[in-house]
């Protein structure tokens, strides 16, 4: 019996290693369409790879999911986080959870986890085809050589097209990007680069898109988990809108308009005689201070606040309205919404509904997360049961 993993990522690797540990006559090759294999998750996490999330604050998987929750849930008991954790521990590879509960190879280095694959595969005799492209014809041939084929491709980023799938093209949802920063024309804006508001709101309004956490100023306009979280969240609407669409702040972290304003007023009544820029609230950096207080127009001390500007700077504070003109790449990492359509699969083989004895596994898949470790749970897992259905049609 022979399967083929068509692409060496993270899903492909893991389906592979599995099928072989659960099936050892099974014959295995993953085929590489470039010359190196694991690229994605060599550069994870800026080199130390986020390899997957404790999940102690989801309570609900659709707020790390914006698609493919439900399948998801499912699979996650064959193979969930937790899994994932005692799977690489056990493979010789320690793992760290941070205060965010984004867990992290002990080593800080993304090659322990490169090098427990490789030398996982190695002694399994899992075979690797570096340099191989795969379109429809080639994909038609091993077909036709293999048993068992695995999708493993990512996410479609160069277009349905150009991938090997292109002959199921009414089962592909038609893939956008999904974490990616907001580019802002401001160049006042610009010159904050570098600030962070540790627990920042921000919305597009006038949808239900809307995200909380850790904000970055930088010189293209904003980034950080709160923009990538949003991002994710609205990938879709926003590539319709041609990433042009508003955006709307909150520096406070307060969810209630009005408790900003008892604050501000607060502060009137405390600090009457100093500046505005003198005090700073909700422990804004100085320069941030500084900007949002310049969107008045007017330096005063605090007394001399009267009730239409006091209105006015809570209303910056809260809801401080941005112009988005564009998406930014968020570092080297792509990740994409859209792939292959959930409902072309059986939910819980993920074996094609259409061709018989073809999986799919991973980011290939219309299944993205939020930036965490979530996309590569999602690979964790998905391989998982990919391998495990392949055992189970051939007992």
């Amino acid at each position: 019996m022979k399967t083929a993993i068509i692409g060496g990522g993270a899903a492909g690797f893991f389906s592979a290693i599995e099928l072989k540990r659960s099936v050892p006559d099974m014959e295995v090759t993953i085929f590489e369409r470039s010359k190196k294999v694991l690229a994605k998750v060599e550069i994870s996490g800026g080199g130390r790879c986020n390899c997957t999330n404790s999940f102690r604050d989801v309570t609900d998987l659709k707020q790390v999911y914006p698609r493919g929750a439900g399948l998801l849930k499912r699979l996650f008991k064959q193979f969930g986080h937790k899994d994932a954790y005692l799977w690489f521990e056990s493979h010789g590879v320690p793992l760290v959870t941070q205060d965010d509960q984004c867990v992290f190879p002990k080593a800080q280095d993304s090659h322990a986890i490169i090098d427990c694959f490789m030398r996982e595969v190695h002694d399994l005799g899992i075979g690797i085809k570096y340099d191989y492209k795969i379109g429809v014809g080639e994909l038609t041939c091993i077909r036709n050589e293999y048993d068992y084929v695995v999708i493993t491709t990512g996410g479609l980023a160069t277009g349905i097209d150009s991938s090997p799938l292109a002959f199921m093209k009414d089962r592909i949802i038609p893939p956008v990007p999904s974490l990616f920063t907001f580019s802002i024309n401001d160049k006042y804006l610009h010159d904050l680069m570098g600030v962070v508001v540790e627990n920042a709101m921000v919305c597009v309004p006038g949808t239900k898109f809307r995200s909380q956490g850790p904000l970055l100023i930088t010189h293209w306009g904003m980034s950080g988990p709160a923009i990538l979280k949003l991002s994710s969240y609205g990938a879709r609407f926003m590539s319709e809108a041609n990433y042009r669409f508003p955006i709307l702040v909150n520096w406070t972290g307060e969810s209630d308009m009005e408790t900003v304003k008892e604050y501000i007023v607060e502060i009137q009544d405390e600090y009457k005689q100093k500046q505005l820029t003198s005090y700073r609230p909700y422990g804004l950096q100085q320069r941030l201070w500084d900007y949002l207080v310049s969107k008045l127009g007017k330096q005063c001390r605090w007394a001399e606040l009267g009730k239409k500007d006091t209105n006015r700077l809570v209303d910056i504070l809260f809801n401080d309205r941005y112009e988005v003109i564009g998406r930014y790449a968020f570092k080297d990492e792509f990740v994409t919404c859209g792939g292959v359509s959930l409902d072309a699969i059986d939910k819980n083989t993920l074996e094609s509904k259409d061709y018989p004895n073809l999986f799919f596994a991973g980011e290939v898949l219309d299944i993205d997360g939020i930036t965490g470790g979530f996309n590569f749970q999602a690979a964790w897992t998905t391989g998982y049961a990919v391998a495990k259905a392949i055992e189970k049609k051939i007992q």
